[in-house]
C-alpha cells in the first residue's frame, strides 16, 4: 500500500454553521417559489451564537415569514436549546432584504441577443442572471459516477445524522465534520488510509466512549459499503479533544492563520509553484489535508495531468523533503502573523508577486530538484 497515491475529501454535517445558513437560504427560496415560481431570489445567511441574520434581495409576488421559516429549519436540524450551543425558539432573527436591482433585472428579463440583436428566438428571452464561470466533473469509481473519496465523506456525514437522530447515538449533537483519506492506484480508488470525524456532543460521555460507539456506529458500516481494502485505517475521532459547544464556519477572509484553510491555501500556492518553476511538472496541483488539532497532514496529493518530467511519487516525496507543512512550521516559513490580508480581499490571493505575498516566492527550486534527482 506504500506505493498509492493520497487523496482526501471532506463533509460536513447539517449542523454545521456553514450548512445552517444554506438550509436556511435555501429553504427561503423554496418557499417563495411555491407560490412565485417566477421569483427573483438572491438571500444569503449569517448565522453566530444566539442570532441569525438573512440579507439579499427578492423580487417576487409571494409573501413568506422569514423568521418563522429561519426557526423551522433551525429546530428540525436539532438545535433547540441552548444545551445544544443554540435554540431555535429564542434565537434572534434579523431580516435586511431589499428589492432586485432594476438594471439587473432588466438584464435577465430581457436578453443581450433580444436587447441588442433582435432575436426572436424563444430561447433567448432571458440572460444569464450572472457573470461566472462553471465546471462539471464525473468518474466512474462509484455508481453514482462521484469520487470515491467525496462520496465516503457524504455518507459518513449522512450517517452521523441519521444515528443521532434515530436514537442510536442518543449523546450526539448536530455539528460535525468528516473527512476521508483513500490510496489510490493511479486514478483507481484501491484503499482507506484515514478518517477524519469530528462531532459535538453532549458533554458527560468521554473521549473513549464516544471514539468507540462512532467507529462502530458511523464510519465502519459506511466504509464496508465502499469495497475498498482497510488494512490499516487510522480514525482520528474527535482529535481535538473535547466538542461540545457549536463551532463556527465562516469564509476565507477574515481568518487568521491558525486556520489551515487559509494558511495551507497559501502554503499549496508556495508548494506548486517551486516544483512547477523546478521543471518537476508543467501543470501541477497539490492538495494537502489535516485534522483538526494535529500537526502533521494526514494527506498528500498531487495531479500532474500527464505533464510531470519524474513520476508524480516523486514528486511528493520531493515536497516531504522540502517542505515543511505542519501548521506552525508554514506560519512561520510564510510569516504570515503580519497585517498583510486586507490587500489579499480583491483581484486575487495568487499570482500577484507583491513583497508581502509570501506564497509567490520560487525559493525552493534547487532543494526540490535535488529531492527529486533532477
Amino acid at each position: 500500500m506504500t506505493d498509492l497515491r493520497l487523496f482526501t475529501s471532506e463533509s460536513v454535517t447539517e449542523g454545521h454553521p456553514d450548512k445552517i445558513c444554506d438550509q436556511i437560504s435555501d429553504s427561503i427560496l423554496d418557499a417563495i417559489l411555491t407560490d412565485d415560481p417566477t421569483g427573483r431570489v438572491a438571500v444569503e445567511t449569517l448565522v453566530t451564537t444566539g442570532l441569525v441574520h438573512v440579507a439579499g434581495e427578492v423580487s417576487t409576488s409571494a409573501y413568506v415569514e422569514i423568521p418563522a421559516i429561519v426557526r423551522d429549519v433551525v429546530n428540525r436540524i436539532g438545535y433547540t436549546s441552548s444545551e445544544t450551543g443554540f435554540d431555535g425558539e429564542s434565537c434572534g432573527v434579523s431580516v435586511s432584504i431589499g428589492a432586485q436591482s432594476s438594471d439587473i433585472a432588466a438584464g435577465v428579463n430581457k436578453a443581450f441577443e433580444q436587447r441588442e440583436r433582435g432575436s426572436v428566438d424563444p430561447r433567448d428571452l432571458q440572460g444569464a442572471g450572472d457573470q461566472g464561470i462553471m465546471f462539471g466533473f464525473a468518474t466512474n469509481e462509484t455508481p453514482q459516477l462521484m469520487p470515491m473519496a467525496a462520496w465516503t465523506a457524504h455518507r459518513i456525514a449522512e450517517r452521523l445524522a441519521s444515528v443521532r437522530k434515530d436514537g442510536t447515538l442518543p449523546f450526539l449533537r448536530p455539528d460535525g465534520k468528516t473527512q476521508v483519506t483513500l490510496g489510490y492506484d493511479g486514478h483507481t480508488p484501491r484503499s482507506v488510509d484515514s478518517v477524519v470525524l469530528s462531532t459535538q456532543h453532549h458533554p458527560d460521555i468521554s473521549q473513549q466512549d464516544l471514539r468507540a460507539a462512532v467507529q462502530a456506529e458511523v464510519i465502519d458500516p459506511v466504509l464496508a459499503e465502499t469495497g475498498l481494502e482497510l488494512p490499516d485505517v487510522k480514525y482520528y475521532i474527535n482529535p481535538a479533544g473535547p466538542f461540545a459547544s457549536r463551532h463556527g464556519g465562516g469564509a476565507f477572509s477574515g481568518k487568521d492563520p491558525s486556520k489551515v484553510d487559509r494558511s495551507a491555501a497559501y502554503a499549496m500556492r508556495w508548494v506548486a509553484k517551486n516544483a512547477v518553476a523546478a521543471g518537476l511538472a508543467d501543470r501541477l496541483e497539490v492538495q494537502v489535508a489535516y485534522a483538526i488539532g494535529k500537526a502533521n497532514p494526514v494527506g498528500l496529493y498531487v495531479e500532474s495531468f500527464g505533464t510531470a518530467h519524474v513520476a508524480d511519487e516523486v514528486i511528493v516525496r520531493a515536497i516531504r523533503d522540502v517542505f515543511d507543512l505542519r501548521p506552525k512550521a508554514i506560519v512561520d516559513q510564510l510569516d504570515l502573523l503580519r497585517p498583510i490580508y486586507a490587500q489579499t480581499a480583491t483581484y486575487g490571493h495568487f499570482g500577484r508577486e507583491l513583497p508581502d505575498f509570501t506564497w509567490e516566492r520560487t525559493d525552493r527550486v534547487d532543494e526540490l530538484r535535488v529531492a527529486a534527482g533532477l
